[in-house]
């Protein structure tokens, strides 16, 4: 019985090696929507250099002006989708596979690449998706025509939650880096030793054997 324990136990504990394949996929994808966004900057670069044609009419210096505005906050878009592919495949590795040697011993290394459990990856996560959102809200209110008063106040009340998710992200950040701090410094603290007092010390000395 005991020896079935122990097997059953062994394959449980190996099954974690599923997660690879979440890994490596993520991995994959995320190479992918690198070359996408590198891709389409390079296109747009290419059509920007006829930005500066002289016959080039105003109304389509304009037009390319704002389409190429529309593309770069695209491009955006997708290296950051591709970042977040990353830390997650980066993540899952960490925490269900092994720690990554040389991401905890090179000096040079991102810390956010460096996951140390599944809140520290949820909020790395956290922050790029929001990054994502930010961005996506610029893109459609580059694209928003303003037809009345009402719809400025939309763009500023949208502007003023985006602010608002950006103070409480970094405010939940702050308190989570002192409690980090505290729960260190409580572990690295030394318990002093008890005083005892003169006369308990003179009790506790053997007594002189004599002659």
């Amino acid at each position: 019985m005991k020896k079935l324990e122990i097997l059953f136990e062994g394959g449980l504990w190996s099954s974690r090696y599923v997660v690879l394949l979440a890994v490596i996929s993520s991995l994959a994808t995320s190479v992918a929507m690198f070359y996408m966004a590198t891709v389409d900057a390079f296109y747009m670069i290419a059509h920007m250099l006829d930005y500066g044609s002289p016959a080039m009419e105003p109304e389509v210096r304009s037009e390319l002006r704002a389409e190429s505005i529309t593309h770069i906050v695209e491009i955006v878009d997708l290296y950051l989708l591709a970042t977040v592919l990353l830390i997650f495949a980066l993540g899952l590795y960490e925490l269900f596979i092994s720690k990554i040697d040389q991401a905890a011993s090179d000096e040079s290394a991102s810390k956010v690449l460096f996951i140390t459990s599944l809140d520290d990856l949820k909020g790395r996560l956290a922050k790029v998706i929001l990054m994502i959102l930010i961005v996506k809200f610029f893109e459609y209110a580059i694209k928003m025509k303003f037809e009345s008063p009402l719809d400025l106040l939309y763009l500023a009340g949208g502007i003023t939650l985006i602010g608002a998710a950006i103070y409480l992200s970094h405010a939940g950040e702050h308190q989570r880096q002192k409690s980090l701090l505290a729960k260190q410094s409580d572990k690295g603290a030394v318990m002093p030793e008890p005083v005892v007092p003169a006369a308990l010390q003179r009790t506790k000395q053997p007594d002189r054997q004599t002659d």
